[in-house]
């Protein structure tokens, strides 16, 4: 019987120890490949945003493609830059978690349903001797199943859409994972955000947009079966080109007083 007991004794232990080196070699190559996955996700973000703003040559190096665009931090509470924070390393996704960092959004503000909204924010601005060319804005928002993180990009009027783009989500593919459907991501292109009062104005319709309407220049077909995920990415963009936004920020830099 002590046998017994002595046997089963051993192979717990036996179970345990091998439990415990497992969780040392783990616990281990995660700490040596964190650098590399942080390496390999700012690289995965310089592709997309080069991607949305139309600057992307595929097999280039994105490194070096990536040179004619500048980082820059924006203070969202004055619309201005900032140099508080090295742009390219801020982790906007975490500052937004943290109220030390961010803002709670009172509900009739919270179009995009976000909670908070973070007090900083990274830009990307490729500018050429007549000034900004392009600028690239971080959007984030609900759809039907997870918040949708993404980049727009607008030409040097600040208010023409270049493209538009998700990188992270988790919306149901073939319905609201369509936001990755390159067809309609090029609908975007060439569209108005603002109007003429410069209230945000971009909208996407249900449907087909009607080329004769007045208004076709701010709209985009809807998503067909998608209804709550078109209507959250139009929320998230009215968001972050509205007052809440960067609405102030793109108005310093339209009067150079960013």
């Amino acid at each position: 019987m002590s046998s017994k007991k002595e046997t089963v004794s051993r192979t717990i232990i036996v179970a345990l120890l091998v439990c415990l080196v497992c969780s040392v070699v783990v616990s281990a190559a995660a700490v040596a490949l964190k650098p590399v996955q942080i390496t390999n996700q700012l690289l995965d973000k310089k592709r997309n945003i080069l991607s949305i703003a139309g600057l992307l040559e595929e097999g280039g190096d994105v490194e070096a493609q990536f040179e004619q665009v500048t980082a820059r931090l924006v203070d969202l509470r004055t619309g201005e830059f900032s140099d508080e924070m090295d742009p390219l390393t801020y982790d906007q996704q975490q500052a937004a978690k943290n109220p030390e960092m961010s803002k709670r959004l009172e509900p009739s503000e919270d179009i995009a349903s976000i909670r908070r909204r973070e007090d900083f924010a990274t830009v990307y601005m490729v500018e050429n001797e007549g000034g900004i060319e392009t600028m690239i804005l971080p959007i984030h928002g609900y759809g039907l199943w997870s918040t949708l993180y993404g980049f727009i990009a607008l030409e040097g009027d600040l208010k023409t859409v270049v493209g538009l783009g998700f990188y992270q989500h988790a919306e149901t593919p073939g319905l609201g994972g369509e936001v990755d459907n390159p067809n309609w991501r090029q609908q975007w292109s060439g569209k108005v955000v603002y109007d003429d009062d410069g209230e945000v104005a971009v909208t996407v319709v249900k449907g087909s947009v009607d080329s004769s309407n007045p208004d076709a220049e701010h709209q985009v077909d809807g998503l067909a079966g998608a209804t709550l995920t078109s209507r959250g990415v139009q929320a998230l963009v009215r968001f972050w080109l509205g007052e809440n936004g960067f609405g102030p920020f793109l108005e310093n830099i339209d009067a150079g007083e960013a």
